[in-house]
């Protein structure tokens, strides 16, 4: 979902194009210029499509930049982990909800911005305004690029994304308030406003309704995290931040969620996934790391939000490797967390067995100590077992694991 998200630079938000609406973009583009101190070097192309062309321009865009491998690869890692059910099709449900989702989207590699037919109101007016503050950075700093560069850690791409959404969605805000004769920022109200607008989702929009826990949340993130990410940054380096914050990026989800720890440089440190035995029998499938976000999401989804919060603070990284037997071709998920004290590892590693409990119909321990457990579940023998700050897993064998 990370990877086929990160393809799109979407506004969501219910969004109709007439000519008169992009009659205003020279004026638009002299505000953001305005706000942000960066010039438009060039004009942005725009054109109207409808939901049918917008559905196709997302299947081919797929189709161009993912493989059937890595989407199922993708898939499978998240139904491992728990945090999509069994029967979720992956592919299938991304293009379901950008379709439902996406307003208006600036295409970084044609350079181009695009926006659904219909009629124009102030719902419009802002969406066009974020996907030009998206075609400005692009300008600037290569918006393709600068998602290219995250991939190399799925957690940096998340914060990556939540960079460029919540800067657009600050600046469309910015925008309004300084044509409205205000300054030139968010207030706090209009800040809490958007970055809660997704807590009770329309009914307009069904499939982000029914879709997972996780697949919700990683949509959202990136503005709603995005958004008050950016203004804390710009509350610190005003202007700057625009620059700054392409020029040096978050290098995780938990610098966007906790911005003095952006401003503090506080790295993740990534474990390496435990040994899998047998490792010669298996092809590796997938690899990444996992954030605060990731487990943030799967606490929240078996353990509540609250205590999901709270205890995915104390994460200091994670990473994971999903292998597939050469032979017998079933999946086994190797992944590990270290914590910012061996009292968070040991908290997190209590509780773990009620993720497996929610995450899986059945439950068998077949041995257990205050530092390892050991059993069987829906998809093979697992074992989980605490090191000082650091919890490491093997799921998924068809023989006990000693």
């Amino acid at each position: 979902m990370k990877r086929l998200l990160a393809l799109f630079v979407c506004a969501l938000a219910p969004v109709a194009a007439q000519q008169v609406l992009f009659s205003q973009i020279d004026a638009m583009e002299a505000g953001l210029s305005e706000i942000t101190g960066l010039r438009f070097t060039r004009p942005v192309p725009y054109a109207v499509i409808n939901k049918d062309q917008l559905r196709r321009y997302l299947e081919d865009r797929v189709k161009e930049s993912i493989k059937p491998s890595e989407v199922r690869a993708e898939e499978l890692t998240l139904k491992l982990l728990g945090l999509v059910p069994p029967d979720f099709d992956l592919r299938k449900n991304t293009l379901d909800l950008l379709t439902e989702q996406a307003a208006a989207f600036y295409d970084y590699n044609k350079k181009k911005l695009f926006m659904l037919e219909g009629g124009s109101g102030p719902d419009e007016q802002l969406a066009l305004v974020h996907e030009l503050a998206h075609a400005l950075a692009d300008q600037h700093f290569r918006l393709a690029r600068f998602i290219h560069d995250g991939l190399r850690s799925d957690d940096a791409a998340t914060a990556r994304e939540a960079v460029m959404e919540g800067q657009a969605s600050w600046l469309m805000a910015a925008y309004l308030s300084k044509a409205s004769g205000g300054p030139a920022e968010v207030s706090a109200p209009v800040l809490d406003m958007m970055a809660h607008s997704a807590d009770n989702t329309p009914e307009e929009y069904p499939v982000l309704a029914s879709a997972p826990l996780y697949i919700r949340e990683l949509l959202v993130f990136p503005y709603a995290d995005g958004i008050l990410f950016q203004d804390a940054i710009h509350r610190k380096l005003g202007r700057e931040a625009f620059s700054e914050l392409f020029l040096h990026p978050p290098v995780s989800t938990q610098q966007i969620v906790h911005p003095d720890r952006y401003l503090a440089h506080v790295q993740p440190r990534i474990p390496d996934p435990p040994a899998v035995p047998g490792a010669a029998a298996f092809r590796k499938l997938d690899e990444g790391t996992l954030g605060e976000l990731d487990y943030r999401i799967l606490l929240a989804q078996y353990l509540g939000k609250s205590e999901g919060e709270t205890m995915a603070a104390h994460l200091s990284g994670g990473s994971y490797q999903v292998l597939e037997h050469k032979h017998n071709a079933f999946p086994v998920l190797a992944y590990a967390s270290i914590w910012d004290s061996p009292g968070a590892a040991h908290d997190f590693f209590e509780r773990y067995l009620d993720i497996l409990r929610g995450k899986w119909k059945t439950l068998q321990i077949q041995s257990q100590t205050a530092t390892r457990v050991e059993g069987r579940g829906d998809t093979g023998f697992f074992q989980v077992w605490l090191d000082g700050d650091t919890v490491r897993h093997l799921e998924g064998f068809q023989t006990p694991l000693h």
